[in-house]
């Protein structure tokens, strides 16, 4: 099947056009690089990179993950103009870290426009949703673009900043060509982290259907792809963020070339819903612990032909093995 060209260049549409007012010609950070291996992220990252490529005049000035932020170095990098925070699924508490570093930037850099690129929002405690609210509050200069209709109504009830309701950045790639053909008829690509979902007994292997997560990486292959990238960036000062760009690159392509092992794909990741339809491959869609994916397909994706809503294992293998087998046919 073909991308679903049509929707995402309207998404990517809507996207730009919420951004455009906070694109400038002014020096700008880009904070919290994702330094880990799930795909997701670095789909945004990628798709942040690409929005930035075409829109604004220079690349990053300064550019950091969440365990190599240095306070002196932005300050001498891009001592003024705007600081944007990788967009993604972190806001709140289910990844405190995350939250901590956020509302950190928030106290360290008064003075200074921060924006927050697209989040969803999710609070379980009241009492770290106050914390941020304060530290927003005081701060007085953030600006929070959210990927969800609850969250836009979450973040306009308590935080005192201007929020703005925006697809998810990995649009920002386009559409994906297939990267090799299918090996079985269902991939479930599950999670297998804090937002997992308990899903029974209904996925079991066999000849037609494969299980997998998108953690796992070759990490000598990857410090490599750092390397070069590195050297790459090196020529114009910019060796970390050749770096970072590298690793999100090759990342994606990863998760692009396990999602094509299938014929049709069943997933409780957010982001393997938005490279299916990058690439064109039909998806059943279960939800992760607190709703994420729901949340983000009826505001943006629900009309898409490309996927499935589905209550249960069962209803995803189902249909999953119905799109295999009409891919089969055609």
């Amino acid at each position: 099947m073909a991308a679903d060209a049509g929707l995402i260049a309207e998404l990517s549409g809507i996207a730009r056009q919420a951004l455009a007012p906070f694109t400038t010609d002014a020096p700008y950070a880009l904070v919290d690089f994702p330094n880990h291996s799930n795909v997701g992220d670095s789909a945004i990252w990628a798709g942040e990179m690409a929005y930035l490529r075409q829109h604004a005049p220079e690349p990053p000035s300064y550019v950091c993950s969440l365990g190599d932020f240095s306070m002196e170095e932005l300050q001498r990098r891009c001592p003024q103009g705007p600081i944007f925070i990788h967009g993604g699924g972190n806001f709140g508490d289910v990844w405190p870290h995350h939250q901590a570093f956020r509302n950190r930037l928030m106290e360290l850099c008064p003075d200074r426009e921060i924006i927050q690129l697209p989040q969803s929002i999710h609070f379980a405690s009241p009492e770290k949703l106050a914390e941020t609210t304060r530290v927003i509050e005081r701060h007085g200069k953030f600006t929070l673009f959210v990927r969800d209709r609850e969250s836009l109504e979450l973040a306009r009830k308590h935080f005192p900043c201007e929020t703005i309701l925006c697809p998810d950045m990995a649009f920002f790639i386009g559409p994906i060509v297939r990267p090799a053909s299918p090996e079985v008829d269902v991939l479930c690509l599950l999670r297998t982290d804090v937002e997992r979902v308990e899903l029974g007994d209904a996925v079991r292997t066999g000849p037609d259907l494969r299980v997998a997560d998108w953690l796992g990486e070759p990490k000598l292959e990857l410090k490599m792809v750092k390397a070069m990238g590195a050297l790459n960036g090196a020529a114009s000062g910019r060796s970390r963020l050749g770096m970072f760009n590298a690793a999100a690159e090759a990342r994606v392509r990863r998760g692009a070339s396990l999602l094509a092992t299938g014929r049709a794909v069943v997933t409780d990741r957010l982001h393997t819903h938005i490279i299916s339809l990058l690439l064109g491959i039909p998806h059943a869609v279960l939800d992760n612990s607190y709703g994420k994916i729901s949340r983000f397909m009826s505001c943006w994706t629900s009309a898409s032909t490309l996927t499935q809503r589905c209550d249960s294992m069962t209803a995803a293998l189902d249909w999953a093995r119905a799109q295999a087998a009409e891919t089969r046919a055609n």
